[in-house]
């Protein structure tokens, strides 16, 4: 709690030895307190945290032995990185030598061996984040807490280091909880991924099922972009439902909503693909386009809505603004949400109901 504010209501996790888990969501959404509760930072006011089968929920963070790689790095500048670095096994009363072959086995591991005299204000952004890890991982932690520990880079520093950590901790086998709010981050390198809102765990899943399979509104929006259209079910056979969605009944994969229910039908950017006009589900008109690089971007006016296409720039002309074209997608991309919160407790209230004894 923050005062009377309830920062994680509602999180059941195991983290398997050697998994990458990242905590996705943002601001607010009680990421960092969870991630602070397994430290030992943050009072556990309810539940329990076990590490390796034994309960260490009121455990002193001193003694639950973590690897912790803070988002300021929170390096000693007064001293060497070699010294950085050996600082918690001085802490652990590790004898000299053993120590001097642990500092330098953990700068060969993040490429920093020629560093070792240097001080942080010596270093780059990067290294200096190589220099926290070494230290985390030098310990040899049962499990390392990541706390946003690619935000202060610039964005190429931050690719080239989200495959870098993951290149590390296959190598060393370390489980590792990550806390970030950036989505590529956490899909790029995760095992799977924890999706936080208001407090709680919306879905856990691996990277492409969390993209392909969201559960909610928030997720599809939130884990790349969406385009979602109010509809309703007129239909559920079993298998399929069948949805109107304005003058248009499409057919979705899997009937988990009753006839008559709201729904919302998500159908990502990249999903969608621009045709001759009369050729598609519907026709629209071009209202804007944007160019991404290695991809346009275009907003395009149809009789449901306005629809985000996302089409790879193959070095052919773009279609124009006010251009008219049709739009199609493949059936087995289109999702059903629930519309609102109370469907969503509805459906959540249906599972639960199914998987008691």
């Amino acid at each position: 709690f923050y005062g009377s504010t309830c920062a994680v209501q509602s999180m059941n996790l195991t983290v398997q030895k050697g998994e990458f888990v990242s905590l996705l969501g943002p601001s607010g959404c009680g990421k960092t307190t969870t991630l602070q509760m397994v430290a030992g930072f943050e009072p556990v006011t309810s539940g329990r945290i076990e590490l390796e089968g034994k309960d260490i929920t009121h455990a002193k963070a001193n003694t639950r032995g973590l690897g912790i790689v803070f988002q300021s790095y929170a390096l000693f500048p007064h001293m060497t990185v070699a010294a950085n670095v050996s600082f918690g096994l001085e802490m652990r009363k590790v004898p000299k030598a053993e120590r001097a072959e642990r500092v330098a086995q953990a700068l060969a591991l993040v490429h920093l061996e020629k560093h070792a005299t240097r001080y942080p204000r010596e270093l780059s952004g990067g290294q200096r984040q190589r220099v926290a890890l070494a230290r985390a991982l030098v310990i040899e932690p049962p499990v390392l807490l990541l706390d946003e520990p690619l935000s202060n880079l610039d964005a190429k520093l931050r690719e080239e280091m989200q495959f870098e950590l993951r290149q590390i901790q296959r190598k060393v086998g370390t489980t590792t909880i990550m806390v970030t709010h950036d989505q590529s981050e956490a899909m790029s390198i995760s095992d799977r991924v924890v999706v936080m809102e208001a407090g709680r765990a919306t879905q856990i899943d691996h990277p492409h099922r969390v993209y392909e399979h969201p559960r909610t509104r928030f997720i599809s929006t939130f884990v790349g972009k969406a385009n979602l259209l109010p509809g309703q079910v007129t239909h559920a056979n079993g298998t399929h439902t069948q949805v109107k969605v304005g003058a248009l009944t499409m057919e979705v994969d899997g009937a988990r909503y009753r006839p008559g229910a709201a729904v919302l039908l998500s159908v990502r950017p990249e999903k969608v693909q621009l045709v001759p006009a009369v050729q598609g589900r519907m026709d629209g008109q071009v209202c804007e386009r944007f160019f991404l690089g290695s991809q346009w971007l275009y907003r395009v006016g149809t009789p449901v809505g306005d629809l985000m296409v996302l089409v790879p720039n193959d070095g052919r002309a773009a279609l124009a603004e006010g251009e008219r074209t049709g739009v199609d997608w493949p059936d087995h991309c289109m999702r059903l949400l629930p519309a609102d919160e109370t469907a969503m407790a509805e459906l959540e209230a249906e599972d639960a109901a199914e998987v008691a004894p």
